[in-house]
């Protein structure tokens, strides 16, 4: 595979006028996460003329990052809105800083009224303040949900309302590039594996970590910190297979990040990876 870096940044008011580039010198760095603080982001680009500057500075303007190599197609790295922006000089040259969070908007600005007479399956509730938030829901493999049986009504903060949907059943709920994923709390999204070695963008050996347990009768857990080049298909809780001269085995991603500049280095992702608990 060629590792050769190409992106897209499209930035622009929902709806409203906008602008795209591939041309531009940018970095970013994108945390990663599966709880309802959303997944964050820094973004700088170089030498935005002003229009386009006042544009990105603009109240929740939304951000849209994908990004690839030469031979493969883009993925998306973050879709959020900018939360904070300013410009300075950096040398020559005019550099414009953004910082960017997931979902902010809709979590932010949702207000859901919604009354339910008679026997109700709590996915119902989900799936309509989905809709109401402008999301799209997916749900993990497997997930069960019970059925209210004398009416629901709720009035409030969609956020709230999801909360209290998701508790009566186990689940948990947060957003990734706009889509709004409901899991088995503490259990991932999919089961899927994904093998990671030195063919598939490992890069360097994994580094040797271990989680004391919380209690004195909780075993420690291993782990490793590991860097490979962009593949935005792994995400927090996915299943690993590390495949290295040294480790071989099966881990859970528990944190991920996200570092790319188009003029220097490499499309980067570092993972904590842990055994099962």
């Amino acid at each position: 595979m060629s590792w050769l870096r190409k992106y897209t940044l499209k930035c622009g008011k929902p709806g409203g006028k906008g602008f795209e580039t591939s041309a531009l010198h940018v970095a970013f760095s994108v945390s990663c996460n599966e709880d309802k603080s959303g997944n964050n982001a820094t973004l700088s680009i170089w030498n935005l003329n002003a229009e386009h500057e006042a544009m990105v500075c603009e109240k929740d303007c939304y951000v849209e990052i994908r990004a690839g190599y030469e031979d493969t197609s883009l993925i998306e790295v973050f879709k959020g809105y900018v939360t904070y922006g300013d410009g300075d000089l950096d040398g020559a040259d005019w550099r414009t800083d953004l910082e960017l969070v997931d979902g902010r908007v809709e979590v932010r600005d949702t207000y859901v009224s919604k009354s339910y007479s008679g026997s109700t399956n709590q996915k119902n509730i989900i799936d309509d303040i989905g809709k109401e938030m402008d999301l799209t829901v997916t749900y993990a493999e497997g997930v069960e949900f019970s059925d209210i049986p004398n009416g629901y009504s709720f009035v409030g903060k969609g956020a709230a309302s999801l909360d209290k949907a998701c508790a009566v059943n186990g689940l948990s709920w947060y957003i990734d590039k706009g889509v709004l994923k409901i899991k088995p709390a503490k259990k991932p999204m999919s089961r899927q594996v994904y093998e990671l070695s030195a063919d598939t963008g490992l890069i360097g050996w994994p580094k040797k970590l271990t989680k004391s347990g919380e209690s004195g009768e909780d075993k420690d857990v291993t782990g490793y910190e590991v860097r490979y080049f962009l593949n935005a298909d792994i995400k927090i809780g996915d299943y690993i297979y590390l495949n290295s001269k040294r480790v071989k085995g099966y881990f859970r991603v528990q944190s991920l990040k996200i570092d790319g500049d188009n003029m220097s280095g490499d499309w980067t992702c570092t993972a904590t990876l842990m055994e099962e608990g």
